[in-house]
């Protein structure tokens, strides 16, 4: 099947690892995807899974002239399906689609990121693409929020990982814990860094390996200084080989105020990390029930993140051991990239297919 993506986005976000898990995934089973986006690191991580990419300016909204653009690059790949992210694509490659006669796929990675506006609204009941969430979180939420939406235009496929081998083995002295998420106010790296201060002052000892860069760098490193952590701190900046990190850490903590399903989280118990994590967004649809123990709250200041942290520090080797081997399991049995993407890969032929037969009933004039 010949599929398209297209992101517009700057910033890489978890759409984005999503798209690379995927289309990957398709081509080692005999599918043929491509993908149009901005360059930098996406594409270029792209061309190096040795998936077809190529990159794209994108200009102001339904601009004609890269609408016909997308027309031509979308017949030339005998697309059958075009999967967007956010309005920009719909606006640009939707149009294109649309116009082509492509069905339309739009991935969408939060429930904010469709609002109830005309322009929306409009091209929405004119494209009519079906919607693609990775969990029931945002689903609810797109159906609270855009009351012209029907609960059978968006599916639920949760976001698959391809799991380690194994969890590690390996505990570090003293422990080695990771934050992946961007440097932004609303993943909580504040409140994180006020938990730690407090467990650094009770005598626990750590590293923390912060992956990411955002608007909020600067603050966060100055608060880290006040707070007297700045040495147990290792900054990395902006990364694309995230995995790698994590096979070098022990426990992965989210926490995030504002989240949609985690693709992080994932990638964490996907390598057998600790996990710790505040209850926001779908978290609790892909976390270990025997691990709730190790779930936060949304007080602020810290508060809520500090219990389950705490315990983590406090625990046993062999509680340890055996919390790694919870979320790794999980993952591999419930969110294996393998058992996701097939799932995808499936809906996206059945979608390809009610497509041709509309089509075919309509010119018969059936339909």
């Amino acid at each position: 099947m010949n599929i398209t993506f297209v992101n517009a986005t700057r910033r890489w976000g978890g759409v984005k690892t999503w798209t690379l898990d995927v289309a990957s995934w398709l081509r080692e089973h005999g599918h043929n995807p491509f993908i149009v986006s901005r360059p930098g690191p996406f594409l270029d991580k792209a061309r190096a899974l040795n998936i077809d990419a190529m990159e794209c300016g994108f200009g102001f909204d339904f601009n004609p002239l890269l609408v016909r653009r997308f027309m031509q690059l979308l017949r030339q790949r005998n697309t059958e399906l075009l999967v967007a992210n956010v309005g920009k694509d719909m606006r640009t490659a939707g149009v294109a689609a649309k116009l082509c006669k492509i069905p339309v796929v739009h991935r969408v990675g939060l429930p904010g990121d469709m609002r109830n506006m005309f322009k929306v609204r409009e091209l929405h009941r004119w494209v009519k693409p079906a919607i693609l969430v990775p969990c029931q979180f945002i689903k609810d939420g797109l159906l609270d929020n855009l009351p012209y939406l029907s609960p059978d235009e968006i599916k639920v496929i949760h976001t698959g990982k391809r799991p380690a081998p194994s969890p590690s083995d390996e505990l570090r002295d003293p422990l080695h814990l990771i934050v992946t998420s961007q440097l932004n106010a609303d993943k909580g790296h504040a409140d994180l860094w006020q938990a730690l201060a407090k467990l650094a002052r009770e005598g626990h000892d750590f590293r923390c390996h912060v992956l990411g860069t955002g608007h909020e760098e600067s603050e966060l490193k100055l608060l880290a200084d006040r707070l007297e952590i700045s040495d147990k701190l290792i900054w990395h900046g902006f990364v694309t080989n995230v995995r790698d990190h994590l096979r070098k850490a022990d426990v992965f903590v989210l926490p995030s105020r504002s989240e949609g399903l985690p693709n992080t989280l994932l990638e964490a118990m996907a390598e057998g990390l600790v996990p710790v994590s505040r209850v926001v967004g779908g978290v609790l649809e892909v976390w270990p029930e025997q691990l709730d123990f190790l779930l936060a709250g949304f007080r602020h200041e810290g508060e809520s993140i500090l219990e389950p942290l705490r315990r983590v520090f406090e625990a046993e080797d062999s509680d340890l051991y055996a919390w790694k081997k919870l979320a790794w399991r999980t993952c591999r049995s419930k969110f294996h990239i393998d058992t996701q993407a097939e799932k995808a890969a499936q809906w996206f032929e059945l979608l390809a297919e009610q497509h041709r037969m509309r089509l075919s009933l309509n010119s018969k004039g059936l339909f």
